[in-house]
């Protein structure tokens, strides 16, 4: 049994990168916990009715997975690039002691966002083995709408190098992704229940799978 922390920048990452391999870790009798780094702020101009809707989702998707423990760590959205690092490492060091986690998923540091590469940095800085030496495995996964629309260089590329077959899982990851209704669109819009199906279609294609998701591994300890 392995203890995995996924590291979202903000609720829904998760689900749109890795939710069927949450699914399957949770299944497989893994404990999987879930790291939120931002939240909606009323400062930042967020209604109190917007921020109501969105603790609400998380509530719902918590639920669905059954995660052991949601930690929220309540970073300002979209400005976490302001914040600094020692801070960031901090707070996330304190949900990987807690979760005693052999196992991360992290975003990939070349996504356009700035709050899912600041969020890869720190999640990194954290992974020395000094540090956290329980940390066995670090992957990195693609976020839709964030990952495609990096810039295309050597650095932070994504390079999947990991698949897992999420055939099994797949349509309750899609009933999960429904959860959040202002982050889904229809297609083209990236974050599309087409869209996502055509990414797990392409991505098996890759593998030989029915439906996978993709991943890069960043970092394995083998004791």
């Amino acid at each position: 049994m392995s203890n995995i922390l996924v590291v979202a920048p903000h609720p829904d990452d998760e689900t749109f990168g890795c939710g069927g391999t949450i699914l399957k870790h949770i299944k497989s009798g893994d404990k999987v916990y879930w790291a939120i780094v931002t939240s909606m702020k009323e400062e930042l101009g967020f209604s109190k009715e917007i921020i109501s809707r969105r603790e609400s989702e998380i509530s719902a998707v918590a639920q669905e997975y059954k995660f052991e423990k949601v930690f929220k760590l309540g970073f300002p959205t979209t400005l976490l690039d302001k914040i600094p690092i020692k801070d960031l490492v901090k707070k996330l060091s304190e949900c990987i002691v807690e979760s005693k986690c052999d196992t991360m998923y992290i975003p990939n540091y070349g996504d356009i966002h700035s709050d899912h590469r600041t969020v890869s940095e720190v999640a990194m800085s954290c992974t020395k083995w000094f540090r956290h030496e329980k940390i066995k495995k670090v992957y990195a996964y693609e976020t839709l709408s964030e990952t495609e629309f990096g810039i295309n260089n050597s650095i932070g590329t994504f390079n999947p190098n990991v698949f897992v077959n999420i055939e099994e899982y797949l349509e309750k990851k899609l009933s999960i992704i429904s959860i959040f209704k202002s982050e889904v669109g229809e297609a083209p819009f990236p974050r599309s229940v087409d869209v996502v199906k055509g990414l797990s279609v392409f991505r098996g294609g890759a593998s030989g799978y029915k439906n996978a998701e993709a991943f890069m591994l960043l970092k394995e300890r083998l004791d």
